[in-house]
């Protein structure tokens, strides 16, 4: 048979604080785009769509499934729904009607809330009453802004308006 050895079990160590590390390395990297002081890409001035964003929502539809993700500049799709998942497709009379599209909006800012993600930039322009205007209101509902806010610039003393930086929290 088989016999536990006292070597596989490891004590627990006891962590106090006078062993706590006194410097701190924060090591995600998306960190200084949550803080708005990370680098964000300009593009060229002649590309139409631009690229001056950190995140990116895409729709896209077929005719028989939406897909909707958020792309992040550097490292592509990081947060994706469909409504081919099987879970979605379930629940789901048809996966390309208005119902699908605002679930869609519902699952997706769920999950990128989740990841913690809560702004980025939107270029889709609806029409009134379409389809991707009803997964866009479903999709701010989430909670989720559809516009990133300007990247932090460090005022020169000579400036008048000094705007409030956005890694200091202010109580009221």
């Amino acid at each position: 048979m088989f016999a536990l050895k006292d070597s596989f079990i490891k004590p627990l160590r006891r962590f106090n604080s006078s062993s706590a590390a006194a410097e701190f390395f924060n090591r995600n990297p998306r960190n200084l785009e949550r803080m708005r002081i990370g680098r964000k890409p300009d593009g060229y001035h002649l590309e139409k769509p631009g690229r001056k964003f950190w995140h990116k929502l895409e729709v896209k539809g077929s005719n028989r499934t939406i897909t909707a993700q958020v792309v992040h500049y550097i490292n592509g799709p990081v947060v994706e729904a469909k409504t081919s998942e099987w879970a979605l497709r379930k629940q789901l009379y048809s996966m390309v009607d208005t119902c699908a599209y605002m679930n869609l909006g519902r699952v997706l800012a769920q999950r990128c809330l989740e990841c913690g993600i809560s702004e980025m930039y939107c270029d889709l322009k609806p029409q009134d009453g379409s389809k991707i205007e009803k997964f866009l209101k479903e999709f701010e509902n989430g909670g989720i802004n559809l516009f990133e806010l300007d990247v932090y610039k460090n005022p020169q003393p000579w400036d008048q308006f000094r705007p409030e930086k956005p890694w200091e929290v202010i109580e009221e």
